[in-house]
């Protein structure tokens, strides 16, 4: 089937008519870098909003397969650190549909025990933004079905300064001493504390960066990068990236289990 919208060919949902998924679970962590809603747009003549407000209604679709497929931790790159270079008027446009995204949804997500968690740097962000991402986290704590993880005002290098600031000021602090700091230790000081790493990391509209985005989480997790812009991502582009995971031979550095 021909990649959609003249996107770089990959592989696509119709190679998943036998699916792994069949024979086995889906990863526990998928998380998903939501590119191209400018270009889809773009592409049909809109305005860029229209793109986003279509990337909006993608996110609940992704969030429902996540459910469907039984993904347990779903992460979505919702702005990063370097978004706030944009137009004035885009990112009037993105806090909008933040907004409404809460407002509406909210609700919604919590009835489908879905538990919020927002990752990325809090420190100076507007009042009523960061009420609305602490409501979300708030309302949704107790809940023990699908964790989704929102990373917003985030940028991996800026997380991992973050905690190397947080360890430094525990050793000036006669708290921890500079031998005890190891991986375990930088893990906990990270926004992701207590989330797994990812095993998938799906990005759209076939690019091919990381974009900041996990950097110390992603070490070893698997990559697939799917033609589709993200306003078109759907439970057929979701569960063939699974199937290819699948099809990966995940070795974290070690020898493969195949060889023997």
């Amino acid at each position: 089937m021909a990649s959609r919208e003249g996107a770089p060919p990959s592989f696509t949902a119709s190679e998943a008519t036998a699916s792994s998924l069949d024979r086995q679970a889906a990863p526990a962590h998928v998380a998903i870098i939501m590119d191209g809603n400018g270009r889809w747009a773009a592409r049909r003549g809109l305005p860029r909003v229209e793109g986003h407000r279509r990337g909006v209604e993608a996110v609940r679709r992704a969030v429902r397969s996540a459910i469907e497929l039984g993904v347990t931790y779903l992460t979505i790159y919702g702005f990063s650190s370097e978004n706030w270079r944009r137009p004035p008027a885009e990112v009037a446009d993105l806090m909008g549909l933040l907004k409404l995204f809460v407002r509406r949804d909210l609700t919604d997500l919590h009835a489908h025990g879905v538990r919020v968690r927002i990752i990325g740097d809090r420190e100076g962000l507007s009042p009523d933004i960061a009420g609305l991402l602490e409501e979300a986290e708030e309302r949704t704590r107790l809940n023990t079905g699908l964790t989704l993880v929102v990373a917003f005002n985030y940028g991996g290098r800026q997380e991992i300064l973050r905690a190397m600031r947080q360890l430094a000021e525990a050793v000036a602090d006669g708290r921890m001493r500079p031998g005890e700091i190891g991986m375990e230790t930088v893990a906990a000081a990270l926004d992701t504390t207590g989330i797994p790493d990812p095993d998938l990391v799906i990005r759209t509209s076939g690019e091919h960066r990381l974009s900041n985005f996990l950097t110390w989480q992603t070490a070893y997790a698997e990559y697939v990068m799917v033609p589709e812009f993200w306003p078109d991502f759907d439970h057929d582009v979701f569960r063939a990236a699974i199937d290819e995971y699948h099809r990966r031979d995940r070795r974290f550095g070690g020898l493969s289990d195949k060889a023997g």
